[in-house]
């Protein structure tokens, strides 16, 4: 693990902003080096008098103190609570431990949280901020790339269910999000990986001329060049922001959003949450919607084995884990947020850069887990 004060690259970009037009709930998305170094993005915030920094035991060791330091000018208190790391603790013992922890502290309903971490962090601490005496404001600081492209935005918030991914939660917004890239220096590869993932989505989703970049700027991506890291994250952002604009609460357009997701959470749930990170699941499950794509002749032949193509060059599962079957994927799918009266519903591609939401036979879609999974 590099040292947080290590810069990503010599050049330092200028910090970029990509609003989320939310009405009156519309926010900011800041995304630069050296955030957590700076007074301005810190500021306009709402005023209250306590402060509550909500991170986890890998996370909070680098940037717990960098942050309170940041806040300490604008509120009376600053307080923590640190969780333990791992989608495994996306639940419900943790979501009580940050309440028990604000009700202990005497927090009022004006208390301002700040979701310092990755997905987990900021899906569980925008859970907690709408539940809490029925609503209080909260800012995602996200400290991996995929937080930083996806998780971050949009005001999905929810924990885990023993028998499905994010079943239990609430759509609420966040004030602000701040993506500062200095914190992408302390993450590991793998995690890197991972978030790469949710960058390649955009292309075949939204955006052709973005999935032929990232195909031209994936070793940059992968070095942790800032320049290439700061353009992945704002076109990601831009595209997230258009579509969360036009569909905040997921009732057509913002499932798409979804692309890889049906199959990838049936391995997080087959497997248990957290022995594949998110994004390697998503991967693998990219591979199978694309598949699935091209059989219901959707998409063009060839689209799946360069998405491989890519996905590998991002260090990223392209096949399914052997112990999972076809039929443990359909068990697994069936209590996906996206299945409708038991049927499962998939985002496939239908051509670059168009996605739409269909079902397809169960059959067709074990033939596409069988192609692409480890012993297939």
């Amino acid at each position: 693990m590099v040292s947080p004060d290590t810069l990503l690259s010599a050049s330092v970009p200028a910090d970029l902003t990509v609003p989320v037009a939310l009405g009156d709930r519309a926010y900011d998305i800041l995304i630069g080096p050296g955030l957590l170094h700076r007074e301005s993005p810190w500021q306009g915030l709402p005023r209250a008098s306590d402060a509550v920094i909500v991170s986890n035991d890998t996370v909070a060791p680098l940037y717990a103190d960098r942050l309170a330091d940041r806040l300490s000018p604008h509120y009376r208190r600053v307080l923590r609570v640190v969780l333990p790391d791992g989608e495994a603790h996306k639940d419900w013992p943790a979501l009580n431990s940050i309440f028990d922890a604000l009700l202990g502290a005497g927090c009022d309903r004006k208390t301002v949280l700040f979701a310092l971490g990755g997905g987990v962090i900021g899906d569980m601490t925008g859970f907690a901020a709408a539940c809490y005496m029925r609503g209080v404001p909260f800012v995602q600081v996200p400290t991996t790339l995929l937080a930083q492209v996806d998780s971050s935005v949009g005001g999905k918030t929810a924990i885990n269910h023993p028998l499905g991914k994010n079943m239990i939660g609430a759509f609420y917004q966040p004030v602000r999000v701040l993506c500062d890239l200095d914190t992408l220096a302390t993450l590991p590869d793998r995690e890197l990986s991972a978030g790469l993932a949710e960058v390649i989505k955009y292309g075949p989703i939204a955006d052709p001329v973005f999935l032929e970049w990232l195909e031209a700027h994936m070793p940059h991506l992968r070095r942790r060049d800032m320049t290439a890291l700061q353009q992945a994250v704002k076109r990601s952002c831009e595209i997230k922001a258009a579509v969360v604009a036009a569909d905040e609460r997921e009732g057509g357009l913002r499932a798409i959003l979804n692309f890889g997701h049906t199959f990838g959470h049936a391995i997080e749930a087959g497997l248990g949450f957290g022995v594949w990170l998110h994004g390697e699941a998503v991967a693998a499950g990219m591979v199978m919607a694309a598949e699935l794509s091209e059989r219901l002749g959707l998409a063009a032949t060839g689209f799946t084995a360069r998405l491989v193509r890519l996905l590998d060059a991002a260090g990223l599962p392209v096949r399914g884990p052997a112990s999972l079957t076809a039929q443990d994927y359909l068990r697994h799918m069936r209590v996906d947020k996206k299945a409708e009266g038991g049927d499962i519903r998939f985002v496939l591609i239908e051509g670059i850069g168009r996605a739409v939401v269909r079902p397809a036979p169960d059959g067709l879609v074990a033939e596409c887990v069988r192609a692409h999974t480890a012993q297939g």
